[in-house]
């Protein structure tokens, strides 16, 4: 199948347009590079082996944008990731995430539809379930009160695209929701290349060992877990990205509505990674504790066995490979990636 990847630029985007690839299919890749680099395109066309990767410089937004993407291509699916991602800017500048994930999406699916193509992957995410009702959460959890505009952006995306589902069965739609994706591609060619401060641990873990920030801060070690800090299931990007390849079975075969966790099923406090780091860079990580963050709950991780059961797909990388390839990628990285073209 030929694919739409929209924010195919990103990280998670770039990494399942590699697996794309070495599955069979082909991709378009729609992105407006805002938090983004060309250059992962280019260096994973690299790692595929193909002169060039079909790219577009289109927001979501953007239905003329779209409309020259669906004219040049025949598109065969969709796989969703574009959106604004950053838990705490979200709170700072709301009406900025539900402009772009919301009414970027809803453009999105108009123009999906006028071409006839009603396949999604979406890109959702384990904050839709808030604070979790089951520990492990399976996918039979109900949804929470989310904690902030972010996560209600992909809270309100999942209730229409149910809706859309419900309303015309034409449609198949996988959503997908991720726990939290570390790691890098094994070449080190390709990995997380944030703007700015980190949002995310790893990141900023890599970056302390580079020396580009002297150390890390961990927010709140008195949670009701082993060590005090915060739990959660990690997931390495490639396992992630070949997460959306199976889902794309589920719409081959007319899946309807469907709903997968995408995760390890094991947990992992900020401490148990920040000793796997050590272990796996020999690069020691001073870290200083700090206050807990609004919203942050003390254990996440999921029950991932449907995934497994109905797609066939099961993470195979452990904490010790996630750390082993964040540290490969910003070792050969260490600036991340030179961006030349115009933001």
């Amino acid at each position: 199948m030929n694919i739409l990847v929209t924010g195919g630029a990103g990280f998670i985007g770039s990494h399942t347009v590699i697996e794309l690839y070495a599955a069979g299919h082909t991709a378009v890749v729609a992105d407006n590079l805002s938090n983004s680099c060309q250059e992962s395109l280019r260096r994973a066309a690299q790692i595929i082996g193909t002169d060039t990767i079909p790219f577009y410089n289109v927001d979501i937004r953007d239905k003329a944008g779209l409309q020259e993407i669906f004219e040049q291509h025949t598109i065969d699916a969709c796989i969703h990731f574009a959106g604004l991602k950053a838990v705490g800017e979200s709170v700072s500048k709301p009406w900025e995430y539900y402009d772009n994930n919301i009414h970027g999406t809803l453009t999105l699916i108009d123009a999906l539809r006028q071409h006839g193509c009603k396949r999604m992957i979406f890109s959702s995410s384990a904050t839709v379930y808030g604070e979790p009702a089951e520990i492990p959460i399976t996918e039979n959890c109900p949804k929470g009160t989310c904690t902030n505009p972010y996560g209600w952006t992909k809270s309100m995306l999942e209730q229409i695209l149910t809706d859309l589902y419900h309303s015309d069965s034409a449609w198949n739609i996988v959503l997908l929701r991720y726990f939290n994706p570390i790691g890098a591609h094994p070449s080190g060619m390709i990995g997380e290349n944030p703007n700015g401060t980190p949002n995310n641990l790893m990141p900023y873990i890599t970056q302390v060992a580079i020396g580009q920030r002297p150390e890390l801060g961990i927010f709140g070690n008195d949670y009701p877990t082993p060590d005090g800090t915060g739990v959660r299931d990690y997931t390495h990007v490639v396992d992630l990205a070949k997460g959306h390849v199976s889902a794309l079975s589920a719409i081959e075969r007319g899946c309807g509505l469907a709903i997968y966790n995408l995760g390890t099923g094991k947990g992992y406090s900020v401490l148990d990674v920040v000793s796997a780091f050590e272990k796996a860079s020999g690069v020691k990580i001073p870290y200083r504790i700090k206050p807990r963050r609004a919203g942050d709950i003390a254990t996440c991780y999921s029950d991932p066995s449907k995934a497994e059961k109905e797609l066939g797909w099961k993470a195979l990388n452990g904490i010790e490979e996630m750390c082993r390839d964040s540290w490969n990628w910003q070792k050969k990285n260490p600036a991340g990636y030179i961006c030349t073209e115009q933001k």
